[in-house]
């Protein structure tokens, strides 16, 4: 066997291997120590400390020492993809592996974050604040739009579900035209201060532009988000198969509004077909790693809380959930929009490392991938969905494209037949995916000890 096989296939345990690493400390517990009179639990301390530890080990692997990198810079980029294709992932497992609706839109809300956080960041380092101001304001404003019309229409009962969205969409149409003021009158002050891509100002270097870094990237997720709740009000009603078909539809039309962005949007740096050029590379390890930890430990606390339940019975019984007065419409809407904001934060960290975006990227065939890999790692599990992110990225796309290019130079392309193979055979052997219910570590539901009833009754 090749030498450089063997390396991808030991490349492949370590990240396995680290990710169980990663997940068994932070679910550590010990046990409370007293110093001083004083009872201590440490647990929490160790688990950030095991986190720290678990980013420098990357941070190493990834460090140049006089021309040796454990990770070279495919590596890299296979890392990068597998921490935004796990975000993703994620998101379509809380759609349709924790609240059991069948998604095919994942993919869309991805390639809106991608543009999104893209063109604010490219805007910025070209001496143009628009594009943060406009994000920034409107999806704020759109936010707070929502919320107020939602508590305004919780007064009323037997609303139609169109006339609601009318309401919504008015709102956000609203707040995107207050926000274009706002930026065009706003954006003439901060102009000067951002300089040129050939001569950047204070604000478009270092710190700062780290920060508009993270602000494109976190206000992208939240646009993607209010999309999705726009686009799940009125489509949401319909069954799992029809919703599907109807979210596949929105995948199509983001992929051809990508592909006409300068001619039918007035977006001209997108440059449609073409694909858009020049985006900063501002993706590192540290933020990758922030904000899939980030999206990974919310998604972890959001299953284990009460949303979290109602979502799991509504997939379980809906008819059943609905008796027991759970808001099965607003469960569906919640997971849909939270899925849907974890794509769109995986998309600005995309956007960034990449540095290129096209329309081919988010093509909807592409767009299966999501699906594959939740139902390959395991419905209704995160460890199977993380671990199988990873997994796809580090072999069918890092290790067996280099051995299928070796045979011939389009035998990579054979991958996309090897991929719905591998799903069939999985299907009929583990119809559960590689994780099934399994969960490690930090991710691993508490088993709550039953009260023994028997006995109780005894003592009284």
């Amino acid at each position: 066997m090749d030498l450089s096989v063997l390396l991808s296939f030991a490349k492949i345990i370590a990240v396995i291997a680290y990710l169980y690493g990663l997940f068994w400390i932070m679910g550590l517990k010990v046990r409370p120590v007293t110093i001083a009179g004083k009872t201590l639990d440490l647990s929490l301390a160790i688990n950030v400390a095991g986190v720290v530890v678990a980013f420098g080990i990357i941070q190493l692997a990834l460090t140049d020492f006089g021309g040796f990198r454990i990770l070279n810079e495919f590596d890299t980029g296979l890392l990068y993809q597998a921490c935004t294709m796990t975000m993703v992932a994620l998101g379509l497992n809380l759609i349709y592996g924790f609240n059991g609706q069948f998604s095919l839109g994942q993919w869309g809300f991805y390639g809106i974050g991608a543009y999104a956080a893209a063109d604010v960041t490219y805007r910025w380092v070209n001496g143009d604040s628009s594009g943060l101001i406009v994000l920034g304001v409107g999806t704020i404003l759109a936010g707070v739009i929502i919320l107020l019309v939602g508590r305004s229409l919780s007064n009323l009962r037997r609303m139609p579900v169109l006339s609601s969205f009318t309401l919504y969409l008015l709102g956000a149409l609203v707040s995107g035209y207050v926000a274009v003021l706002i930026g065009r009158w706003v954006s003439p002050l901060l102009n000067p201060l951002l300089g040129t891509n050939l001569e950047p100002g204070p604000l478009a270097q270092g710190f700062w532009l780290q920060i508009i870094y993270f602000l494109a990237v976190v206000f992208a997720g939240i646009f993607a988000a209010e999309i999705s709740f726009l686009f799940g009000l009125p489509v949401l009603s319909l069954g799992s198969d029809y919703f599907g078909i109807a979210t596949l539809g929105f995948t199509i039309v983001v992929y051809t509004l990508m592909v006409n962005s300068d001619t039918f949007l007035p977006f001209p740096e997108m440059r449609g077909g073409r694909g858009m050029i020049g985006i900063p590379k501002l993706t590192t390890w540290f933020w990758a790693f922030l904000f899939m930890m980030a999206v990974i430990v919310s998604m972890r606390n959001l299953i284990r809380s009460s949303y979290g339940r109602a979502m799991i019975s509504v997939r379980e019984d809906e008819v059943a959930a609905r008796a027991m007065g759970i808001d099965v419409a607003g469960g569906k809407l919640l997971a849909f929009v939270i899925g849907s904001l974890f794509a769109g934060l995986g998309g600005g960290v995309y956007a960034h490392y990449i540095g290129f975006l096209s329309p081919g990227t988010f093509d909807f065939l592409i767009g299966f991938n999501p699906m594959i890999i939740v139902v390959f790692g395991g419905l209704g599990s995160m460890t199977g969905t993380i671990t199988a992110s990873f997994g796809w990225i580090f072999f069918l796309e890092g290790m067996l494209r280099d051995v299928l290019g070796r045979i011939s130079p389009q035998a990579p392309s054979w991958r996309y037949v090897l991929y719905p193979l591998t799903l069939l055979l999985l299907m009929l052997i583990r119809p559960e995916g590689l994780m099934g219910k399994i969960e490690w570590g930090f991710l691993k539901i508490p088993v709550v000890p039953l009260r023994d009833t028997k006995q109780e009754g005894e003592v009284a």
